[in-house]
């Protein structure tokens, strides 16, 4: 438990950009002691995410393939037929199935769709295109 004494003043912090603090290390005495003690803040984290290239994981495809196939498997006669009732080899529940994995699939990549962050991207390689260019006439 912290003392008052090892508290850093919130003062301190008055004023701070995101990404930045006023004060040295939260407290710690190095910036490695403060990552090894209490993690890495939230913008720490954004900065070092890992930028994936593939919108939509193929093994998540893949499953909901699988799904599909098993799904319309179940709907063929001789899987849990009753005696004495026999269903016809079409059903319009398929083609109906399927218009809506196709709707709802639109509906989520355009939720999960991320060009915003692919604009945001392509500015900031601009920008980091000019400096370097800037940076070199100098």
């Amino acid at each position: 438990m912290p003392t008052k004494k090892d508290t850093v003043n919130p003062d301190a912090t008055r004023g701070a950009k995101w990404g930045e603090s006023r004060s040295d290390n939260f407290g710690y005495k190095s910036d490695e002691e403060r990552k090894d003690r209490r993690g890495l803040e939230d913008w720490e984290m954004v900065e070092e995410m890992a930028e994936n290239n593939v919108i939509i994981p193929y093994w998540f495809i893949a499953i909901f393939v699988v799904l599909l196939l098993v799904a319309v498997g179940l709907t063929f006669p001789f899987w849990g037929n009753r005696p004495g009732y026999e269903r016809p080899w079409f059903d319009w529940g398929i083609p109906a199935g399927v218009a809506w994995v196709v709707f709802m699939s639109f509906i989520i990549y355009y939720f999960v769709d991320l060009r915003h962050q692919l604009a945001e991207k392509k500015e900031k390689k601009l920008k980091q295109k000019q400096e370097a260019k800037d940076s070199a006439e100098k």
